[in-house]
């Protein structure tokens, strides 16, 4: 109920966005975190709390100018006590306030709404606290826990789309369930940059081993005495971002014909291995499942001692497939040739990844995508990025 009315109330929503820490409880709204001054002109932390006024499942205007307080008396920067908010009248019990506040608003005594009202009062108390150090803020962000039987795929609420105003943009990939086949240096961190999207599912298919050549090309930091277990890349990056996601499967085994079948009920698949035989299995897998799908792929060669090369992301949609085995190699390992030696850089596979996630959202209507290329390649002596193989 909590996070239904404050989305559903501008005032609420407007404070959590701005990063200030709010709370109901048992019809109050909590403002944790609150800097302010005490007498020993120490800074603190306290919380501010009024009563909530509701118009069924959002906010009304507040009926009082009250406020009530958990903390020591504030004071100015010099340690007095601050007069133009004290009241004498004890706090209601229960809600673990000791404190009460009274700063009426001119001209009428009237809060316009919450975020009028609790600004107002952190524009008396932090102030003093920000003469004694410049950085203290009521602004603290803290992550907010989504509710138990919330369907949101997140374990904590993502402020990030609602702060810029994309929540709308955002649901177009919401329910949808993908699966990334190769968690190297590509395929971990298109993991990285899916699981900041509200996708319901997230299946990881590989049986490799994940080892210290792997923890130079992949996000974040393994230590070593995570390397030293060697656990498969699907269970290891698994137990990483099922600390922000739900619904990420891993499958520790490579993606063949015995498993391939998992894959049918997926809504996109990207592919970021480097197996020929392997990606020509799958991709008439996937055409004949009628599913769309991204193949990313890297050619960097080691010439007079200085790396070059080329990325390649390459999509394949119910419109367009006709273009896929020209991009695409399906060669084995001994016959790929010069080119298409295994160096891969970590900032590189970023850069493929980031490729590929921008095209799997253009093609579900996050992005605009006028061209509406289903090959891209990008050449690192010269920054060059091209588009080919357009729908239109």
């Amino acid at each position: 109920m909590s996070k239904q009315l404050i989305d559903r109330s501008g005032d609420l929503k407007r404070l959590r966005d701005e990063g200030y820490h709010i709370e109901i409880i048992d019809g109050y709204l909590f403002v944790r975190d609150i800097p302010y001054v005490n007498s020993s002109r120490e800074i603190a932390r306290g919380t501010l709390i009024t009563t909530l006024v509701l118009a069924g499942d959002m906010t009304a205007s507040p009926d009082t100018h009250v406020a009530y307080f958990v903390g020591a008396q504030p004071c100015d920067s010099a340690g007095r006590e601050i007069e133009q908010i004290k009241n004498p009248t004890a706090p209601p019990n229960g809600i673990g306030a000791n404190l009460t506040f009274s700063a009426k608003p001119l001209p009428d005594g009237k809060y316009e709404d919450y975020y009028d009202k609790v600004t107002a009062y952190i524009a008396i108390l932090s102030p003093p606290a920000a003469v004694i150090d410049t950085s203290v803020t009521a602004k603290t962000f803290p992550p907010i826990p989504t509710e138990e039987g919330d369907d949101s795929p997140f374990y904590y609420l993502d402020t990030a789309s609602s702060r810029a105003e994309i929540t709308s943009v955002s649901k177009k990939l919401e329910g949808k369930r993908i699966a990334i086949v190769g968690l190297g240096g590509t395929g971990s961190y298109i993991l990285d940059l899916v699981s900041k999207t509200p996708v319901k599912e997230i299946h990881l298919f590989d049986g490799d081993h994940f080892l210290s050549h792997n923890a130079f090309r992949a996000p974040g930091a393994a230590s070593l005495e995570e390397l030293r277990k060697m656990p498969k890349k699907a269970a290891y990056f698994k137990a990483i971002y099922s600390k922000m996601h739900r619904g990420i499967v891993d499958h520790e085994a490579f993606a063949s014909e015995t498993n391939i079948e998992v894959v049918r009920e997926m809504d996109f698949v990207f592919l970021a291995i480097d197996n020929g035989p392997t990606r020509k299995m799958l991709v008439q897998k996937l055409e004949d499942f009628g599913l769309p799908f991204i193949d990313v792929g890297m050619g960097v060669d080691l010439t007079d001692n200085v790396l070059g090369g080329i990325l390649r992301v390459t999509a394949s949609t119910q419109e367009k497939r006709e273009h896929f085995r020209n991009r695409a190699s399906f060669a084995e390992a001994d016959d790929r040739g010069e080119y298409d030696t295994n160096i891969q850089i970590a900032d590189l596979n970023a850069l493929n990844a980031a490729l590929a996630v921008i095209k799997w959202k253009k093609l579900f209507g996050f992005y605009r995508d006028l061209e509406q290329e289903h090959n891209s390649t990008y050449t690192i002596d010269g920054n060059h990025l091209i588009n080919t193989d357009r729908l239109v």
